[in-house]
C-alpha cells in the first residue's frame, strides 16, 4: 500500500522525543504536577497515574485555552486515540471515533459512551450527541479508551465524560463575547457561587455563524443550571438541568472530489433544491443523591428529558414520491420520504453501592450497580415536496412542484428502546500491585409499532432483543514510585442503533436480522514521570471484532447495514506532557492505528441492487480512520503580566472513504494554529482577552469524510486561514 506523503519523517520525530527524556526513577511522583484524579473507569476516585487504563483528562485550562468553547473538537484534539473531526456542519454534529469505533457514523456519535454530569448523552441504542455538552462551565473532560470502557456496556469503544464543578465560595458573575471569520459570534453570561449552603452554577449562551461553506449557517442557544446542597454531614444532593435549541441549521451535505477541488466552500445543487436543514430542541434534567456510611457510599440518580428533531433531506423525488400499488417499483411505496420528524421522551435510573475494606493485607473496593435507560420515539416521515402535478416524474421548481417543504405522510411509527444493565466491579491493592475486574450484563430491547400501513406498505411492527456479557480484567504493577506498567483485557459489544435498524437490506422496512458486533480488547501500557516535570503515557492495543456493522447499500438516499465478519484494530498511543522553566510547557499526543478488514465480504454499490456483488477484500482499511494522528503544542505563560501564547500543530494521515478503498482517499494534512491571550486581575475583577489564528499557512484540506455516501459526496472541506477574538469579564462579590 502506498504511503501518504505526510508519513515520512513521523517516526524520526517520535524517536527524538522519546530519546530526549531519560527515565528518572528516583523522583517522588507526588511532587509532580502532571497527575489528576479521575472517576471514569473504576467509578471511584483514582489517580490517573495509578489506574490501569488509557485515560486522559482535559482540564479547564485546556477547555478554555483561547477558544470559542463551541465544539468538543477544540479541546479533544490533544487526546491520543480519539479522532474528533469538525464537519463544518452543525446539522450533523461532530464525528468522533475512539480507536476507530464510531468512524462510520453519518451523524451524531456512536461507538462511544457520552456522559454529562452523570446523565448519559448517549441514548439506549448507542447514538449520542456531543453538541449537548455545555463547555462554558465544564470543569474537566475525562476520556477513556480501551478495555475498561467495556464496563460501561453497549457502544463503549470509549467513554467521554464531562463534569461541571459545584458552585462554591463567594458569588461571581461572568460575561463572555467572541467573534471571528465567517460571521461567527458567541455571547455567554454565567453566575456561580454558594448562597445559604446551596452551591449553584447558571449559564446561558447564544452562538451563531454564517458557516465556512455555503448553506451552512447556524444559530444555537444553550442554558444550564446546577444546584448542590448537603442535607446533613453524610449526604449530598445534586440537581441539574440543560436546554439546547438549534433551529433550522443548514446542511451543506458532502462534496464529490470534483466538487471539492473546484470550490471547497460550495454545496451540491441538491442541498439548495431541497433546502436541507435540521432543527433540534433537547431538554433534560436529573437528580443525584449520595450518602456515606463510614467508608461506604451509595449513589442514586434519575434523569428525564425530551428531544425533538426535524430534518429535511435531499432524497431524490424519484425515490420518495408515492406511487399507486399497480406500479412496478414497490420500493417507492415503502420509502419513508425526505423529511424526518420525531419527538423523543427519554429517561433513566441508576444506583450503585461502593464498599471498601481490607483483606489479606491489602485494600479492596467493590461496586455493585444497575443502570436502566429508556427512550420512546414518536417517529414520522414526510415527502420533502408539494406538487400539483400528476406526472410520474417531477422536478423541483417545475410544473407546480415545490421542494424543501413538508408534504404527504410516508411513515408513522413508535420506536421504544430500553436497556437494563446490572454490573459488578472490584479491585484489590496490595503493595505494588493493583488488580481490577468487572462484569456487566447488558439487555437491550427494541420495539417498533408501525402505524403507517397502506397498500404496498405492510405492517413492519416487530421486536428484537440484544443481550451480552462484557467482562474486563486489569492489573497494574508499580515498578518504582515514578513508573507504572499495566495490562488489561475485555470483551465488548456494539448493538445496531435505531438508525441502522431502520431500513433492511432486503425490503427497506425495519431490519430485525442485524446482530451486535462483538469485540475482544487487549491493552498494555506504561505510565512514567520523567524528571520532575514530565509525564509519559504509552499504550499498545489489539482489538478483534466479529460481525462488524457496515453499510450494505445506499439506495434512494437511505443506508442499510449488514454484519461484515471480522475486523482488527491494532496500534499504539503516546502522550508526553512537560512543564519547563520560565513558564514554558509542551504537549505531544500521537496515535498509530491500523484498522483493517480481516475477512472478505460482499456489498452493494449503485442502484438497483438486490444481491451484493462488490468484493471488499481482507486487508482493506476501514474508512474514516487515519493511520497516524499527531497533536503538538508549545505554550508560554508570563505569570507577572498574565500574557500567554501557544503554537499548535495538528497532523493526520489520509482517510479512506469507503470499504473497497478504490475511491479517492481524503489526503493527509498538517495545519498550524497560533493563539495569544492575557488575563488581568483588577481588584474584584478578572479581565481576559484572546486572539486566535487557525490554519495560519492557509492549507486546503478535507477535514472529515462521510463514509460510504451513496452519491459519492464523501468529502467535507475544512476552513482555510481564519481567526477568532474574544473578551470576558468576571466580578467576584
Amino acid at each position: 500500500m502506498q504511503k501518504s506523503a505526510l508519513s515520512s519523517g513521523w517516526r524520526p520525530l517520535l524517536g527524538s522525543v522519546a530519546l530526549t527524556f531519560p527515565l528518572c526513577v528516583g523522583v517522588d511522583a507526588s511532587s509532580v504536577l502532571l497527575d489528576t484524579v479521575v472517576v471514569t473507569g473504576a467509578r471511584v476516585e483514582h489517580s490517573s497515574f495509578d489506574l490501569p487504563a488509557a485515560i486522559d483528562v482535559v482540564d479547564r485550562e485546556r477547555i478554555d485555552a483561547d477558544r470559542g468553547r463551541v465544539n468538543a473538537s477544540e479541546a479533544l484534539a490533544a487526546v491520543p486515540g480519539i479522532n474528533v473531526l469538525n464537519r463544518q456542519n452543525y446539522a450533523q454534529d461532530l464525528q468522533i471515533s475512539s480507536r476507530g469505533f464510531g468512524a462510520r457514523s453519518a451523524f451524531g456519535v456512536r461507538g462511544i459512551r457520552l456522559i454529562s454530569d452523570g446523565i448519559p448523552a448517549s441514548m439506549p441504542d448507542g447514538q449520542g450527541q456531543a453538541a449537548t455538552f455545555n463547555l462554558d462551565q465544564a470543569g474537566r473532560i475525562e476520556v477513556m479508551r480501551g478495555p475498561m470502557s467495556a464496563v460501561y456496556g453497549n457502544h463503549s469503544g470509549g467513554v467521554i465524560q464531562m463534569f461541571t464543578p459545584d458552585g462554591s465560595g463567594a458569588p461571581i458573575i461572568e460575561g463572555n463575547i467572541s467573534g471571528g471569520s465567517y460571521g461567527t459570534w458567541k455571547a455567554d453570561v454565567a453566575s456561580r457561587g454558594e448562597l445559604g449552603g446551596v452551591g449553584y452554577v447558571i449559564d446561558a449562551s447564544r452562538f451563531a455563524s454564517d458557516g465556512y461553506r455555503d448553506h451552512s449557517s447556524v444559530t444555537r442557544d444553550q442554558q444550564m443550571a446546577k444546584l448542590t446542597f448537603a442535607p446533613d454531614a453524610h449526604s449530598k444532593v445534586t440537581l441539574i438541568a440543560n436546554n439546547f435549541r438549534q433551529p433550522d441549521a443548514q446542511d451543506p451535505l458532502g462534496l464529490t472530489w470534483a466538487g471539492y477541488r473546484a470550490d471547497p466552500r460550495s454545496v451540491e445543487a441538491a442541498a439548495l433544491e431541497f433546502n436541507t436543514r435540521k432543527s433540534i430542541e433537547h431538554t433534560q434534567g436529573g437528580a443525584t443523591y449520595e450518602r456515606r456510611f463510614g467508608s461506604d457510599l451509595i449513589q442514586l440518580s434519575a434523569y428525564t428529558g425530551t428531544r425533538s428533531v426535524t430534518q429535511y433531506q435531499s432524497i431524490p423525488l424519484s425515490a420518495q414520491r408515492f406511487i399507486a400499488a399497480t406500479a412496478a417499483n414497490s420500493s417507492r411505496r415503502r420509502h419513508s420520504g425526505g423529511v424526518i420528524d420525531f419527538d423523543r421522551e427519554f429517561g433513566g435510573l441508576s444506583g450503585r453501592w461502593i464498599l471498601r475494606g481490607e483483606v489479606a493485607g491489602g485494600k479492596w473496593t467493590a461496586t455493585v450497580g444497575v443502570d436502566y435507560e429508556t427512550s420512546t420515539d414518536d417517529r414520522k416521515g414526510y415527502e420533502n415536496f408539494l406538487t400539483t402535478s400528476a406526472a410520474l416524474n417531477i422536478t423541483c421548481g417545475v410544473g407546480g412542484t415545490v421542494c424543501g417543504v413538508r408534504g404527504n405522510l410516508r411513515r408513522d411509527e413508535k420506536n421504544t428502546v430500553t436497556s437494563t444493565d446490572p454490573y459488578l466491579q472490584g479491585e484489590w491493592q496490595y503493595d505494588r500491585w493493583l488488580l481490577s475486574a468487572g462484569v456487566r450484563q447488558s439487555n437491550i430491547r427494541v420495539k417498533v409499532e408501525d402505524n403507517y400501513i397502506t397498500t404496498g406498505n405492510p405492517d413492519d411492527s416487530g421486536k428484537v432483543h440484544f443481550t451480552h456479557t462484557t467482562p474486563t480484567v486489569a492489573a497494574a504493577y508499580k515498578i518504582s514510585p515514578t513508573v507504572n506498567a499495566y495490562v488489561s483485557a475485555a470483551r465488548g459489544f456494539e448493538a445496531p442503533t435505531l438508525n441502522e435498524l431502520a431500513y433492511s437490506s432486503a425490503s427497506g422496512s425495519f431490519s430485525f436480522d442485524l446482530k451486535p458486533a462483538t469485540s475482544t480488547h487487549v491493552e498494555a501500557g506504561l505510565k512514567a514521570f520523567l524528571g520532575s516535570d514530565t509525564r509519559l503515557d504509552l499504550a499498545l492495543f489489539d482489538i478483534k471484532v466479529d460481525d462488524e456493522l457496515v453499510v450494505f447499500k445506499n439506495s434512494g438516499g437511505r443506508s442499510s447495514y449488514q454484519n461484515a465478519g471480522k475486523t482488527r484494530r491494532r496500534g499504539w498511543e503516546l502522550a508526553v506532557d512537560s512543564l519547563w522553566s520560565h513558564g514554558l510547557s509542551t504537549r505531544l499526543a500521537y496515535t498509530d492505528l491500523r484498522a483493517t478488514y480481516e475477512q472478505d465480504f460482499l456489498e452493494c454499490q449503485g442502484t438497483p441492487c438486490a444481491t451484493p456483488t462488490v468484493l471488499v477484500e481482507s486487508g482493506n482499511r476501514l474508512p474514516g480512520i487515519p493511520r497516524r494522528s499527531l497533536f503538538g503544542e508549545v505554550a508560554w505563560h508570563h505569570a507577572a503580566s498574565g500574557f500567554h501564547t501557544a503554537l499548535e500543530v495538528i497532523a493526520r494521515d489520509k482517510m479512506y472513504v469507503e470499504d473497497t478503498n478504490t475511491q479517492k482517499a481524503a489526503p493527509g494534512y498538517l495545519v498550524a494554529n497560533l493563539r495569544f491571550g492575557i488575563d488581568q486581575h483588577r481588584g474584584p475583577w478578572l479581565l481576559k482577552g484572546f486572539l486566535r489564528f487557525e490554519n495560519i499557512f492557509d492549507r486546503g484540506y478535507v477535514g472529515s469524510v462521510i463514509v460510504s455516501d451513496g452519491n459519492q459526496r464523501f468529502y467535507e472541506s475544512a476552513p482555510g486561514a481564519n481567526w477568532l477574538a474574544g473578551a470576558s469579564a468576571t466580578y467576584r462579590f
